[in-house]
């Protein structure tokens, strides 16, 4: 695989880890916007090439957007329904194991994991995710989707960065350190 290319999960999620309230309802990550802030994202998003997302949550933000705001980058939506793909954004059906390893051999910068937690679960299973970048907001939400499933494999994380903001977030770097060996 090359060295250099790594996948990065950089998610947002409430303190007691849910992603989206009930309803797939994203409207508490407004508690932490502010004017000139964008708590990394340009840095982070200007250091990948591709973005790797599923498909609940591409049809999230198209009902947000007008132009899908990865139409820059090579996009895989991770679907289980076959559908054409629109300039460079891909409807892929196929084994997400495969598509990583294809990914990772090839060429280019970072690989973004935009979530969905459905996504990110078959990654963490997999130990397929290399780095997470998560954004705590500060509110409990008592429900709705949950960023880490139970039942995943365990695996060590190192502490890259620990930076916090003045609206309350706070934004965690890890990288993974190693897994639970055995399976």
């Amino acid at each position: 695989m090359a060295a250099g290319r790594k996948v990065i999960l950089y998610i947002a999620a409430s303190l007691d880890g849910y992603i989206a309230k009930p309803g797939d309802d994203l409207s508490f990550l407004s508690m932490v916007e502010q004017e000139g802030e964008d708590y990394g994202y340009s840095e982070f998003i200007n250091s990948v090439d591709t973005v790797i997302l599923g498909r609940r949550t591409y049809d999230w933000v198209m009902t947000q957007v007008e132009t899908f705001p990865h139409a820059d980058k090579q996009c895989y939506v991770i679907t289980r329904t076959a559908r054409p793909g629109i300039g460079l954004t891909s409807f892929y059906t196929g084994d997400l194991r495969e598509l990583l390893s294809t990914l990772k051999a090839g060429h280019g910068r970072n690989i973004f994991i935009d979530g969905g937690a459905q996504v990110v679960n078959v990654l963490l299973n997999y130990r397929l995710i290399d780095e997470i970048i998560l954004s705590v907001i500060p509110v409990l939400l008592g429900s709705g989707i949950k960023l880490f499933a139970d039942g995943r494999p365990e695996q060590l994380m190192e502490l890259l960065s620990v930076k916090h903001y003045e609206k309350g977030l706070v934004q965690l770097h890890y990288k993974v350190a190693c897994s639970e060996q055995g399976e």
